[in-house]
């Protein structure tokens, strides 16, 4: 069994990776078994986070308003996980979200690793859900902050730990890595006319807007305008 990795976690504003951002990043480095050093950020998106986000994670715009945004925090986490294999509980999505942003930055993200999401579906067959919070309440893994990132992170890396145990003798195919893929989708700038309306937006409702809108792309501009809209109301 893989006794070295990073295990990480990942919040974002939705689904999407081309189009939703990474609000939160966690992680901790594993060397041999033992947990060693953490990564915890929160991250500044860019836009708005809806607030079925929040009432998930209880991350609103107000906390991350003087982070850093996604250009400042990924090339050090890139750097925290540069020789290890990535973990983490249905890692596709995670990977998905790091590698557009890394590619979109001239970077790239590691593509080897283990999904304890898979090997707790080949493994555990007598639970009626894997979801991750459920999984460690089933082992009696600490979970006190579920839906956010470093807590996601050891959790999942606790979990893989004690699957290890428990099943690695069985199924020591299951727990090989695996090779992951994701490329980015093209994205349009923000147009002419999305411009002028957000700039009239902000103005007629005198907003703080902290955001350099010529670097918006069209489904962020979108968004941008969609939730001014619904929070403030439209020109009249």
């Amino acid at each position: 069994m893989i006794k070295d990795y990073v295990a990480l976690d990942i919040e974002t504003t939705g689904v999407n990776p081309d189009g939703n951002k990474i609000i939160e990043i966690g992680a901790v480095r594993v060397i041999d078994g033992t947990e060693k050093e953490t990564f915890s950020e929160l991250i500044n998106p860019g836009c708005l986070i809806p607030p079925f986000i929040t009432g998930i994670t209880g991350i609103d715009d107000y906390m991350v308003a003087d982070c850093g945004q996604i250009e400042q925090i990924l090339p050090k986490f890139v750097e925290f996980c540069e020789g290890f294999v990535i973990l983490g509980h249905n890692l596709k999505f995670d990977y998905s979200f790091l590698s557009v942003n890394a590619e979109r930055m001239g970077m790239k993200f590691n593509n080897i690793g283990i999904d304890t999401l898979r090997i707790a579906k080949k493994c555990i067959v007598d639970v009626p859900c894997r979801k991750l919070d459920y999984l460690c309440s089933y082992y009696g893994i600490e979970d006190k902050e579920h839906h956010r990132a470093l807590n996601d992170a050891v959790a999942a890396s606790r979990l893989y730990l004690k699957m290890c145990e428990l099943y690695g003798g069985d199924y020591a195919d299951v727990f090989k890595t695996e090779e992951f893929g994701y490329r980015a989708k093209k994205q349009s700038p923000i147009t002419a006319r999305q411009k002028a309306y957000l700039t009239d937006l902000i103005k007629y409702h005198r907003i703080e807007f902290k955001y350099d809108i010529d670097k918006l792309s069209k489904s962020e501009a979108s968004r941008h305008i969609d939730g001014i809209i619904s929070a403030y109301g439209r020109i009249f």
